[in-house]
């Protein structure tokens, strides 16, 4: 009690000594109408006092006002030992904490009778009823009058009553409170069902230690284990449905997060023009709009029978709960029973609703910024009972991640389509007769589209040009920079420039382009991915039989001679195009008299630039073009290509398109038929990134 200042002060005779402000304003006393005079009045209470008051305990010292009211009910005395030897006695108020008035002490239990949202129920030390509150009885389905003098079990229709009586006789018996222990009820009330509570106890006993009974603490969980069982569906919404860029993954991720924990049947159904990447139309939409049906799930591993197959496009009928939650864009619960009236209109929903025992449907559009995407049913049985105004609300947060997630879908779907038409825009097409060669190819598309091209290209002196260009990034973008590389390749080439030469030419290109990206605004995304590029050119002379290569950010062939054994010419190499070590570029002659593979790809020479990661390539589509030379001088085969894009799956290795030999197709009056001499073959490394080679071989000149 340091730092506290006592009411007042008192010697050993009861006279009072000191009297503080506090007194004062606590008893209405002033200090010259007490100091000097003997404490007793003060202890007990006028005869003339107008308050009634309780009076207190034989061994309990309260101090009384003016008034005759309790002033002061919880004191603590400590003595004060004086100079001379004299010992007074100080008077403290308990502290504020431990203080309790029994006008308070009264107020809050009577709340805890009539208000509190706990059931609280008292017993003798036979365990029989004394007392309910209200919220108490509610729990039990019956009133006070069915409870008093009644055990605790029978009142209220435990299902282990055994239990219960076990937990209540060691509380009494050891005085230490029971943890809360959730048990069912049976309610009088049979139609209300069951219910979970969860039951907790303690000893009752007055000031002198006697044991009174025991108080039991009710609370009903079972609100409780919905909103939790709530939270766990909304989690496992959150975790699964958004991880695709597939709308038809996405639908089949939102049922299966959806049943069997909060729904026993679960349809997602989304307009079919979204499921194309289309924008999907404004709310309310048309009853003409099809939508397509994009998952089902339902709980159980019995068969379900279907309304219409996974995949189906319909428009809905009306009137249904169906077309009228997309025609005001609100959810709605609906009773099911063989004589709802709309049943009728779709008998083969109808049909599969009978047959799965549903009794509730739940229907709740999916819409997102005044756009409606698609439709949420779910179905519940008897069992699982009805959807609450919770469970509703519950519902309508999952379908707006829902409809976020398609959209995002949907997006990434368009801009896939657009990137895939301007990669096949930027394969090389059927190429006209020529005087050396003829060319065949063939594109096999992977996940991703854009980011590089090819070319065989007719020379001067039946020359071959053979390149392959590869552009680190991903999407539309890249694209368009494939595009405009492959348009100054085709420029340059047509000014036979010598490869070393080409290339410095098209890292001029390559770096304006990358200055105007860097001159982008800020926020532009386009500004935050480097232009990186790589390159090979090779020139095939058919008469010299050599082949010259310059290589911009590629790997040098390895060449394999007919026994098997490898080597590794010593070719120049140069940096990716668009970076700042740029030109000049070198470029190596090499013997060409036999069969020789060649690359026609980058492997991870051209990582993608930040913030793509090698580990983030994916090969967007390869192609396989095959050269067949005439005049007994060559055959080139080639493969590729990869490019650098968001990786979504792992390429295997087993998608290359394998190369036919010889070729089916002639010029005439040139033998396509080839011997084998002795020679020498070169391929490039395979790697993850880069499957594609060219390949020469020698044909039998014409008698």
């Amino acid at each position: 009690m340091a730092g506290v200042v006592p009411l007042m002060i008192v010697d050993g005779a009861g006279v009072v000594l000191r009297w503080s402000s506090q007194a004062e304003t606590l008893l209405g006393r002033a200090a010259d109408q007490v100091v000097g005079r003997s404490v007793a009045p003060l202890l007990t209470r006028p005869a003339n006092a107008a308050a009634p008051a309780p009076e207190p305990a034989p061994d309990e010292v309260v101090l009384y006002d003016a008034g005759g009211r309790v002033a002061a009910g919880d004191l603590r005395v400590r003595p004060l030992l004086r100079r001379d030897g004299v010992v007074d006695w100080a008077v403290f108020p308990a502290p504020a904490q431990e203080a309790l008035t029994p006008e308070v002490g009264t107020v809050v239990l009577q709340a805890l009778v009539m208000r509190a949202p706990v059931g609280l129920v008292v017993l003798d030390t036979e365990f029989r009823i004394v007392s309910a509150n209200k919220t108490a009885q509610t729990l039990c389905g019956t009133d006070t009058e069915h409870l008093l003098g009644r055990r605790l079990a029978d009142g209220y229709g435990f299902a282990s009553s055994g239990e219960v009586e076990t937990m209540l006789r060691e509380v009494l018996d050891s005085g230490v409170s029971a943890p809360e222990r959730e048990l069912r009820v049976r309610p009088a009330d049979a139609s209300a069902g069951e219910r979970k509570v969860g039951l907790s106890a303690f000893r009752l006993q007055d000031r002198h230690g006697t044991v009174l009974g025991v108080a039991v603490a009710v609370i009903d969980v079972g609100e409780r284990e919905k909103a939790r069982a709530r939270l766990v569906v909304l989690d496992s919404v959150r975790k699964r449905v958004g991880q695709s860029l597939d709308v038809v993954v996405t639908c089949q991720d939102v049922a299966e997060a959806l049943v069997p924990g909060f729904a026993d049947v679960a349809v997602v159904e989304v307009v079919d023009s979204v499921a194309r990447g289309e924008e999907p139309p404004l709310g309310p939409p048309d009853r003409s709009v099809p939508l397509r049906r994009g998952a089902l799930r339902h709980s159980g591993s019995g068969q379900y029978r279907q309304a219409y197959p996974v995949g189906d496009v319909r428009a809905l009928p009306f009137p249904t709960p169906f077309s009228q939650a997309l025609a005001d864009l609100k959810p709605r619960v609906v009773t099911l029973d063989v004589n709802t009236p709309w049943l009728a209109v779709d008998p083969a929903r109808a049909e599969a609703i009978r047959d799965f025992g549903s009794r509730t449907l739940l229907v709740v559009p999916l819409t997102l910024r005044g756009t409606v995407l698609g439709l949420l049913s779910l179905y519940r049985t008897e069992q699982a009972g009805s959807f609450d105004e919770m469970e509703v609300a519950l519902a309508s947060e999952v379908a707006a991640h829902t409809a976020l997630s398609l959209d995002n879908a949907r997006r990434y779907t368009r801009e896939h389509t657009i990137a895939t038409t301007v990669q096949r825009h930027l394969l090389a097409p059927s190429h006209p007769p020529q005087t050396a060669v003829e060319t065949a190819h063939l594109f096999l598309p992977g996940d991703r589209g854009a980011g590089g091209c090819w070319d065989a290209l007719a020379l001067p002196g039946a020359r071959v040009a053979l390149v392959v260009c590869e552009v680190a990034g991903e999407g539309i973008y890249t694209a368009i920079a494939t595009g405009q590389l492959r348009t100054a390749l085709h420029v340059l080439t047509a000014l036979d420039l010598e490869p070393d030469e080409l290339l410095a030419s098209l890292n001029d290109t390559a770096t304006r382009l990358a200055q105007e990206r860097a001159a982008l605004p800020t926020g532009d995304p386009l500004r935050q991915q480097t232009l990186t590029a790589t390159c090979v050119y090779a020139v095939y002379d058919p008469l010299s039989r050599t082949c010259t290569i310059a290589r911009a950010g590629h790997p040098a062939p390895i060449i394999t001679h007919p026994d098997d054994t490898t080597e590794v010419p010593d070719l120049p190499g140069g940096p990716p195009l668009g970076r700042a070590e740029g030109p000049p570029f070198a470029q190596a002659t090499i013997p060409w008299p036999r069969a020789v593979s060649c690359p026609s790809t980058p492997t991870p020479c051209c990582p993608a630039p930040a913030p793509f990661s090698p580990a983030t390539r994916a090969h967007s589509g390869r192609c396989s073009p095959t050269l067949t030379g005439p005049c007994g001088r060559c055959a080139m085969t080639s493969s590729a290509s990869s490019m650098t894009m968001p990786a979504r799956a792992t390429p295997s290795s087993s998608s290359r398109a394998p190369t036919a030999w010889p070729p089916t197709t002639s010029v005439p009056g040139i033998s396509t038929t080839t011997r084998r001499r002795p020679g020498r073959r070169a391929h490039m490394p395979n790697s993850s990134s880069a499957h594609g080679r060219w390949t020469t071989r020698p044909l039998t000149p014409p008698k």
